[in-house]
């Protein structure tokens, strides 16, 4: 059935009267259904709205009987009559139109749709393929770079001892999920689109459920892991985080811990209640409101946290309030928060109070495209840029020197940790 409405709505686009092509879209979207789907879903449902039409109408013997022409659904008519009928809504998946498709009622039948379906409604079916090919090459890229600078950070902070700190724990926590997340996406692609004759949108193995599961506990705890970040972060510009350590099994249960119990609630709800393809296709699904729930709550408590942040800063930064002993500390902290907290998942807050179909090219690139280079911009500011991290790699750099040179330069001895925390 899919495979026939695959072939039915793209190919009548240009006009054909025999559709039998649709672009395969290499694409995997990580909170939605894939473009492909969406679309050979949507028409699924307006093609049994259709066919329940025409049983209602019965047999007439006279003009033009309604009939699925795989897009649109066209009512009886007589001789002579022109029906018009709007673009099909299917179509603003790839861009917004407002045009609408004739057919004549002759002697010999329905005409051909005047003007064409592609032209009327201002989609080519060169661009969707196209555009998600190259969506699919930005992210790609984007997180094959994220993952070796994440993995290069990682390593940094467990090599050098004096790096080793509560908030640089919660720093390669936090690595590790964007590396995962990055590990997750290209598993999810190798598992469903690793054939062109794979039917993505109906294939339904264990491996591919498997992959689907992965990939939404490596988002989810991502997002947790965003969450603990700015919950310490607060805490630390609350001058109320005095025992870190203590509180670092606390933080691990709430990034790791919290989503294995919602993912675990979320397999048992599709096992037992909606066990269809792979998993994947969460239109319509109570259900996955187990997994969007949560993420939507903690993007909604990063962004109080974000501005609570921004409050404090103005507060603490006020020079009749700075003591001298303390302004470099608050300064420090100001500027890495201020880099820092835009990456908290903030901008998901617009896509929030939107529809989940609201404007799918620009979703996919802000969530695809610009979310695959987060994990790299997140190591750049937390660890490469971290003044910290930059004096403990020059000092290991000049002891080194020492011990294979006999040279001792003096920044070497000159520098010293100077962290607050």
């Amino acid at each position: 059935k899919a495979g026939d409405l695959r072939g039915g709505g793209w190919r009548l686009l240009r006009g054909g009267p025999n559709p039998n092509f649709l672009p395969r879209f290499p694409l995997q979207a990580l909170s939605s259904l894939h473009p492909e789907c969406e679309y050979i879903f949507q028409l699924e449902k307006e093609e049994r709205r259709c066919l329940q039409y025409i049983s209602e109408q019965g047999n007439r013997s006279t003009g033009c009987h309604p009939f699925w022409d795989a897009v649109s659904c066209w009512p009886h008519a007589v001789t002579g009559e022109t029906i018009h009928r709007a673009c099909p809504a299917v179509f603003s998946l790839f861009k917004n139109n407002t045009g609408s498709v004739s057919r004549n009622c002759t002697t010999g039948g329905w005409s051909r749709p005047f003007p064409p379906y592609h032209i009327a409604c201002n989609v080519d079916d060169d661009i969707p393929e196209s555009y998600f090919a190259t969506v699919k090459v930005i992210y790609t890229i984007g997180y094959s770079i994220s993952l070796v600078v994440l993995a290069v950070a990682v390593l940094i902070l467990l090599l050098f001892r004096k790096l080793r700190c509560a908030r640089n724990l919660i720093h390669i926590q936090l690595f590790v999920t964007f590396i995962l997340k990055s590990v997750a996406v290209f598993i999810k692609d190798a598992t469903l689109f690793s054939s062109d004759d794979t039917n993505h949108c109906t294939l339904s193995t264990f491996a591919c459920k498997v992959s689907v599961v992965f990939c939404h506990y490596c988002v989810m705890a991502n997002f947790f892991w965003l969450l603990v970040e700015a919950l310490y972060l607060n805490s630390l510009l609350l001058s109320s985080f005095y025992h870190s350590r203590r509180c670092l099994w606390g933080f691990s249960l709430l990034g790791w811990g919290v989503p294995v119990l919602f993912i675990v609630l979320w397999i048992g709800s599709r096992v037992y209640f909606e066990d269809t393809e792979c998993w994947d296709i969460n239109e319509d699904s109570p259900y996955w409101w187990i997994i969007k729930g949560p993420i939507v709550v903690s993007i909604a408590v990063n962004f109080m946290l974000f501005i609570n942040i921004i409050r404090i800063l103005i507060q603490k930064l006020n020079p009749r309030l700075i003591q001298f002993n303390n302004s470099s500390q608050y300064r420090r902290l100001t500027k890495s928060t201020l880099l820092l907290i835009p990456l908290f998942g903030t901008h998901y807050m617009f896509f929030n109070f939107l529809p989940d179909y609201f404007n799918v090219n620009l979703r996919l690139c802000i969530e695809l495209c610009m979310g695959s280079f987060q994990g790299l911009l997140v190591a750049i500011l937390y660890c490469f840029l971290n003044q910290e991290v930059q004096k403990e790699v020059h000092m290991q750099w000049f002891r080194w020197q020492e011990r294979s040179y006999g040279v001792v330069s003096p920044a070497a001895k000159g520098s010293q940790m100077d962290t607050p925390f």
